[in-house]
């Protein structure tokens, strides 16, 4: 049976990564701040909370595991945070989504970009360490993000004067990054990046374009840097790459198809899996991933929203996955919510409740269809 369940990642029920934080955490990163707390006690509270996320995860019917980002305040601000040359600094203004405005951080490339002891790693030997038969998940932001967000204003033109080096630096600092994962004993890797859905809106292409970027042009580059941070990958990592449209608060920044980077980035990105977002309209149709090379790759398709608590019909998902194998063989399909639930500590608008009644439908529309 080529549709049959698969049993090593990506699974046919996935999942993208973060959760809604519970409110032990919030009250425990309150404290935290506030003196009340040290450093170890708040790290206690967040093991009991990923062990019950866990758990919870499991019971839901997944194969896969993460720590919902429970240590996180953003999805990527806190793995730049421990990288060596990167700064983090307060902006004049947050990241503009759809009528609502994030905190005012951002981070600028002050120094040669490396990758050496992060904190992160513990992290994942942590989650591994309970994570029993599932496999355990570790998301990191891309490399794209890194150089997107402030793009050549934000990389110190003394340390970088030719951005060719800056792009080398970067695509190191991500191989020895996935290299310290996989020594860590992590084998599911995930590159959450929301760049590549920007070079997919009229709008942000426009935005980009009159800061003097060529979206075409940085397409080329992103996959380049990809490419180059996994090359010498081992055979049994899987790493995935979740193409993000904005996720706060329910908000979104990015809307269009993806044909504009499909042949790009389906064609010639050299990782093992694809989640997209295809929740809504917005994402436009799946022509695009007639580009996703046969055989080589999966495709994870985000049909289930993670933007409000209504659960979605379940023979209606299992049209869309239908329709979808019209351009993609099926056995090259798995299903995810399009999103994490939590992004940013914020978290979006739905109840805990509601977010595990998600997880149970991807499971059982999942079982269903393969």
């Amino acid at each position: 049976m080529p549709h049959a369940t698969r049993h090593h990642a990506p699974f046919r029920a996935d999942i993208v990564g973060s959760f809604l934080r519970p409110d032990a955490i919030k009250e425990a990163r309150l404290q935290f701040a506030a003196g009340e707390i040290d450093a170890l006690q708040l790290r206690k509270v967040e093991d009991e909370a990923i062990r019950a996320s866990v758990e919870q995860q499991c019971a839901c019917g997944l194969h896969v595991v993460t720590d919902g980002e429970f240590r996180r305040a953003w999805w990527h601000f806190d793995f730049f945070d421990g990288l060596q040359g990167v700064e983090r600094y307060e902006s004049e203004k947050g990241i503009q989504f759809n009528g609502v405005q994030t905190k005012t951080h951002s981070v600028r490339v002050v120094g040669e970009v490396a990758f050496g002891d992060h904190p992160m790693l513990e992290d994942f030997r942590y989650l591994k360490s309970i994570s029993g038969n599932a496999v355990p998940k570790m998301t990191i932001p891309s490399p794209s993000v890194l150089h997107f967000r402030g793009g050549r204003n934000a990389i110190d033109s003394t340390v970088y004067p030719d951005l060719n080096e800056y792009f080398d630096d970067l695509a190191t600092t991500w191989r020895d990054a996935i290299q310290a994962f996989y020594a860590a004993g992590c084998r599911y890797l995930q590159l959450d990046d929301t760049v590549w859905a920007y070079l997919c809106s009229d709008a942000q292409r426009k935005e980009i374009r009159e800061r003097g970027d060529n979206p075409d042009e940085l397409a080329k580059i992103y996959a380049r840097v990809l490419n180059k941070a996994l090359e010498g990958k081992p055979e049994d990592l899987t790493v995935g790459l979740h193409v993000c449209r904005g996720n706060f608060r329910s908000t979104w920044i990015s809307e269009g198809g993806y044909e504009p980077v499909a042949e790009v980035l389906f064609g010639s990105v050299n990782v093992d899996a694809f989640f997209l977002e295809y929740d809504n309209d917005r994402s436009g149709d799946f022509a695009p991933l007639r580009f996703v090379r046969p055989g080589k790759q999966q495709v994870v398709l985000g049909l289930i929203t993670t933007k409000n608590g209504e659960l979605e019909n379940p023979e209606q998902i299992q049209a869309r996955i239908k329709e979808a194998a019209q351009f993609v063989d099926i056995s090259q399909i798995c299903l995810s919510p399009q999103c994490g639930f939590a992004s940013t500590e914020e978290g979006n608008s739905l109840t805990p409740a509601q977010q595990w009644e998600k997880v149970r439908l991807v499971t059982a529309i999942a079982d269903k269809v393969w």
